[in-house]
């Protein structure tokens, strides 16, 4: 399907840049002969504002649209083009469209792969960089007339300073005009066809409950148990080239840091929850064993039912491992 362009390559700029009239001359082809890319980010929350300015930090361009006029203030101030619209950031593009979505898994990505229909070809290259059921990136491929590649992402907020990890399904042609982008945000490789990387990331996530289940259970019985310990000691020292140093356990000894060795009032209550249940179902479905991934799940949903938010000190520091990984808001007693 055609899409309509605008005649001059000058359009790409805000119009309230000095240097406006001096872009009208800059094709989108000059600015990939000095290496960069022009790439759409719509969707500018805490995961998409990282993704903005650290391709921006890559060297590349950005126009960036959401529908809160503030976050697309803060995307321009980074450096960033704004749109108005998606309409407008269409129009912002040159040739061979590059888009990444940083929205809400769901109905957003429908509506807005809608709206972008009929400004996108088979040159095309449209990223749903959130946290997608697999089976809806499958059917989201096969339905729209750019290449569509399903990205995990994981990394968090953190992801500003560290860079995020990206697994991507999708075409290998779509994956290797998008490797240049995908440089930016740091580690990343194609996991497979459409549907593969964020069925990768369903799955990573499901792990991640049950590492968090682990640490949580661990630390529970030393703060239960015989001796009077500091926790953020022990988790320190752990992280110190013991085996089970990871990132997560630089976020327990954070938690233990910032909230004392009993977590405060930190409550019993474990938000989230929609990958692991994916992830378990899918086990089901594939007649394989997830017993310690079904576990973490469970203790997911037997916080919620407590009631009075103090329960389980492994559910309370999972609670808090939430906030340190991917800024979720800490329930509190």
């Amino acid at each position: 399907m055609g899409k309509p362009r605008l005649a001059v390559a000058g359009d790409q700029t805000s119009p309230t840049s000095d240097f406006a009239e001096a872009e009208t001359t800059i094709t989108t082809s000059a600015r990939g002969a000095v290496g960069g890319m022009q790439l759409g980010v719509v969707g500018l929350g805490r995961m998409g504002q990282i993704v903005v300015d650290r391709v921006l930090a890559a060297g590349h361009d950005v126009v960036a649209f959401d529908l809160d006029a503030e976050a697309v203030a803060t995307a321009a101030d980074a450096g960033a083009t704004p749109a108005e619209d998606l309409d407008d950031l269409a129009d912002r593009l040159g040739d061979d469209t590059r888009i990444w979505l940083m929205v809400p898994a769901g109905e957003a990505v429908d509506a807005t792969l809608a709206e972008l229909e009929p400004r996108l070809d088979g040159d095309d290259v449209v990223v749903d960089g959130g946290n997608s059921h697999f089976e809806d990136s499958v059917r989201r491929a096969e339905s729209t007339d750019a290449a569509y590649l399903d990205c995990g992402t994981s990394g968090g907020p953190a992801g500003a300073e560290l860079g995020f990890s990206l697994m991507v399904g999708g075409p290998e042609w779509a994956y290797g005009a998008m490797t240049p982008v995908f440089d930016g945000p740091q580690g990343h490789d194609r996991m497979g066809p459409s549907g593969s990387g964020h069925y990768v990331k369903m799955v990573h996530n499901g792990v991640e409950y049950a590492l968090m289940q682990a640490y949580g259970e661990g630390f529970e019985l030393l703060a239960d148990g015989r001796y009077d310990l500091d926790l953020e000691a022990v988790a320190r020292t752990w992280n110190n080239g013991a085996v089970i140093r990871s990132w997560l356990l630089e976020l327990c000894e954070e938690a233990f840091r910032e909230e004392g060795s009993g977590l405060g009032d930190v409550a019993d209550h474990v938000a989230g929850g929609s990958t692991g249940t994916w992830t378990v179902q899918e086990a089901l479905e594939q007649e394989v064993p997830v017993p310690l991934i079904y576990q973490a799940l469970a203790e997911r949903f037997g916080s919620r039912a407590t009631g009075d938010g103090t329960g389980r000190f492994g559910r309370r520091l999972a609670n808090r491992l939430r906030y340190g990984f991917g800024r979720h808001e800490v329930a509190r007693r």
